[in-house]
């Protein structure tokens, strides 16, 4: 299906929202991001290979400039084992980590990390990628241009450090997570990844529920703005998402640098990969990464843990004791050193949101041992529907759309953050959220604590009085006050004739979460939240029903 272009008081509306998140978040995105490290740019110090400096118990650094196949040439510094560091083989060759740098960051963004890795034994080499800082070139957002500079930074570091070509592994965040999956799946020397706040697929991480993620993509362009030079392509496509136009070849050019079109390959190599996310993502969620690991057939290992994008990783860019860097290490000692460990590769580790408990499964698939199916009933006098109990249908529930009621998913890199380190998830009083502009149903008290594994479900009918429409599921936690604390979220788009009922399908985001006893399940449906783009025309009207034939239910996976 060909979506129509936006109206054009839709169009102005979504660039206005652009340039207030570009403005309003790029001192956050940018501490976030770095992990409140500055690094110094690679061309502040002497040409490449003109300085080589000792570095105590972790040998050697230097600064140096990698060619690559079209010329441009990028930044990098080279971290060697010191002699007689355990590791090297026969011929004192030793493992190599290979690291790209994050989106808008530069080659000594992972210093403090990459002194730990020489010290351990192993050669790094850290990059600019293209584009940005002082490395040549353009923004490719690991694209083909991008993908062939993996393999010639490895062609490099084998030829100019004592690297052996037989144990090559990549790590990185963001950005650099997504180009080391794709570097597992272009070159088969890649034996071990390391993928930390990473995306298996950009098109869900971008346009999940048919959805654009503005706010995501505002964050990313004010990081890129003053440390970056777009490609015509990636112009294209971040004009494209502001401007809801040409979204097909959106998806096109999203799905190319979408590791997980390419699963076939990094498993026919072979190639061990551990990933850690967060759960609150608000660049690439949390189900994008759960659907690509499942694909994975080689040794994998999830970690998954409260958070923003980044952020989990923070004190580790610091230098310190932080568990996504602490278990990276450790998994490349497994696999490109034989030195064992993790228990077993086929694994999967949760850090439950609410009570921070770790734990631990052979899959994905078990992390949720069944599932409660709730109906959603028809409103009280005060406009809440019922949640679970007696099944109900016939009943009808209209919202006026266009305009945001107050739920939201909360706001790009902070909300997340808050949420890990201060326990502050998005929070409404649920009982004053307008129900003329939300549908709200809400559950009884529940007697024990309810452990939310998984996906969350929802299905309803949707009858709208434009042709095409947004609608916004938010769960919450509530509490007896009528506090509710965000548990998940998912936007989700369609196209229908005005006035026809269709069924509506959303999967909320992949969470671990306690509900305590006591407290209540809410589900809150709207319009418009401040993270993403709307297709819900101003002042329409949306009705959502419950057939006999097809009642509307939401169904939670649990523990």
């Amino acid at each position: 299906m060909t979506r129509s272009g936006p109206t054009r008081e839709r169009r102005n509306r979504d660039q206005r929202r652009a340039r207030r998140w570009m403005t309003s978040t790029l001192a956050a995105a940018a501490l976030a991001l770095t992990g409140t490290f500055a690094a110094t740019p690679a061309s502040a110090a002497p040409p490449a290979g003109q300085r080589t400096a000792p570095a105590s118990s972790t040998g050697s650094f230097r600064l140096v400039d990698i060619p690559m196949k079209d010329g441009v040439v990028l930044k990098a510094d080279v971290l060697t084992p010191a002699p007689g560091t355990p590791g090297a083989d026969a011929r004192g060759r030793y493992p190599v980590v290979v690291e790209p740098a994050s989106w808008g960051q530069n080659d000594l963004e992972f210093l403090l990390q990459s002194r730990k890795l020489a010290a351990d034994g192993y050669v790094v080499v850290t990059y600019t990628v293209r584009g940005f800082w002082l490395s040549g070139g353009q923004v490719d957002v690991a694209g083909p241009k991008d993908v062939s500079d993996i393999s010639s930074v490895i062609d490099w570091t084998l030829t100019h450090t004592p690297a052996d070509p037989d144990r090559v592994g990549m790590t990185g965040l963001s950005l650099g997570a997504g180009m080391s999956l794709m570097g597992a799946a272009f070159d088969p020397r890649v034996k071990a990844v390391a993928a930390m706040s990473a995306w298996g697929d950009l098109v869900n991480a971008l346009y999940s529920g048919q959805t654009r993620h503005v706010g995501a993509v505002g964050i990313l362009t004010a990081v890129q703005i003053p440390t970056g030079r777009q490609s015509p392509e990636t112009h294209q496509a971040i004009s494209d998402m502001f401007g809801d136009q040409h979204i097909p070849e959106l998806v096109k050019w999203a799905r190319t640098r979408s590791p997980g079109s390419y699963v076939d390959r990094i498993n026919a190599h072979h190639t061990a990969v551990f990933i850690a996310n967060a759960w609150t993502d608000s660049i690439f969620n949390p189900s994008q990464i759960a659907d690509f690991y499942q694909r994975l057939t080689g040794p994998k290992r999830l970690e998954l843990r409260p958070g923003d994008h980044a952020t989990q990783e923070v004190g580790g860019m610091l230098g310190l004791d932080n568990p996504a860097w602490d278990d990276g290490r450790a998994w490349f000692d497994q696999h490109l050193k034989n030195l064992g460990g993790h228990g077993g590769d086929h694994q999967v580790q949760l850090q439950v949101r609410e009570d921070a408990g770790q734990e631990a499964y052979p899959d994905w698939r078990s992390i949720s041992t069944r599932s409660e199916r709730l109906r959603l009933g028809r409103a009280d006098l005060l406009g809440t529907g019922t949640l679970g109990g007696t099944a109900d249908t016939g009943w009808r529930t209209a919202i006026t759309g266009g305009v945001d009621s107050g739920a939201d998913s909360g706001i790009t890199e902070l909300s997340g953050g808050l949420d890990q380190f201060l326990g502050i998830p998005p929070t409404v009083e649920v009982p004053l959220l307008p129900r003329g502009l939300a549908a709200v149903w809400q559950s009884a008290p529940y007697s024990g604590v309810q452990r939310i594994r998984g996906v969350v479900g929802f299905h309803t009918t949707v009858t709208s009085s434009a042709p095409k429409g947004t609608v916004f599921a938010y769960l919450y936690d509530v509490n007896a006050l009528g506090a509710g604390r965000l548990i998940t979220h998912a936007p989700q788009s369609w196209s229908a004739p005005a006035g026809q009922a269709v069924p509506l399908d959303l999967s909320l985001f992949a969470t671990a979460y306690d509900l305590p006893a006591g407290h209540r399940l809410a589900l809150v449906l709207d319009t418009e939240d401040p993270m993403y783009g709307s297709d819900t025309p101003l002042g329409s009207r949306l009705s959502f029903s419950s057939p006999a034939n097809d009642p509307s239910q939401l169904t939670v996976p649990l523990r």
